[in-house]
């Protein structure tokens, strides 16, 4: 059974929601919205923990 087990597919989501949320962190912090600086906080956590799983995937 071929699978793509490699862990390109997270690191890419996790790069893009890390993006994602460093747009949305500095936005909030510029117009001083703080909800939105959480949410950009946890998009760019989010992203990290999606890295992380890649690079699992590729040492396994």
């Amino acid at each position: 059974m071929a699978h793509d087990n490699n862990g390109l597919g997270d690191k890419l989501k996790g790069a893009v929601n890390k993006a994602k949320g460093e747009v949305k962190d500095q936005a909030g912090n510029a117009t001083d919205n703080a909800k939105m600086q959480a949410e950009g906080k946890a998009d760019k956590l989010k992203g990290d923990v999606q890295n992380h799983i890649g690079h699992a995937k590729d040492h396994r």
